[in-house]
């Protein structure tokens, strides 16, 4: 049954070729995604490179081209406002403005914090409804009565268990 369209599909890409098909990709709106040249420079604000390849805005409106011809002239002439307008043409920020911290690191602290307390409380889970109860083997008791039995047994005597117990005093060597 699932071969009836894939062979429908097969036949009409036979019949009208691949550009029937991209048609059909463009028609659902699928679209091609147009690729960005990389040999044209771009502008962009990083503390290594303070000094970008292009100013900032390109496209100047009527009072900015004004401000770019004040500025060919004398710059004592220029009010503040004017010599921090024609900055902003050339740069997006300044090199404080790029160095100034950001509360980002909270952001990553908090969806820290939130998958280490969410994977704290899955191990807890697991722990009460997961995992069997512990063997009564591992009881300090048991354990106890193991030991004796290993020493009653003279078990490995030479290097192991036994050679660490006194048996005349009936205790731990020192």
């Amino acid at each position: 049954m699932l071969a009836l369209p894939a062979f429908r599909i097969g036949h009409f890409l036979a019949k009208r070729g691949l550009p029937a098909f991209a048609s059909i990709r463009t028609a659902h709106g699928h679209e091609i995604a147009k690729q960005e040249d990389m040999s044209v420079p771009k502008y962009i604000d990083r503390q290594d490179t303070p000094l970008p390849d292009v100013p900032y805005q390109q496209e100047l409106n009527s009072e900015q081209r004004a401000l770019k011809v004040k500025e060919r002239g004398s710059w004592k002439d220029l009010t503040n406002e004017e010599k921090l307008a024609i900055y902003r043409i050339m740069f997006h920020q300044s090199y404080g403005e790029m160095k100034k911290p950001t509360n980002e690191w909270k952001t990553v602290i908090g969806g820290l914090l939130y998958f280490v307390g969410f994977t704290g409380l899955i191990v807890w889970w697991q722990r009460v409804y997961v995992y069997p109860k512990m063997p009564h083997t591992l009881t300090e008791d048991w354990k106890a009565m193991q030991a004796r039995r290993m020493l009653d047994m003279r078990m490995n005597p030479i290097e192991g268990f036994a050679s660490k117990w006194d048996y005349e005093k009936n205790e731990w060597k020192k």
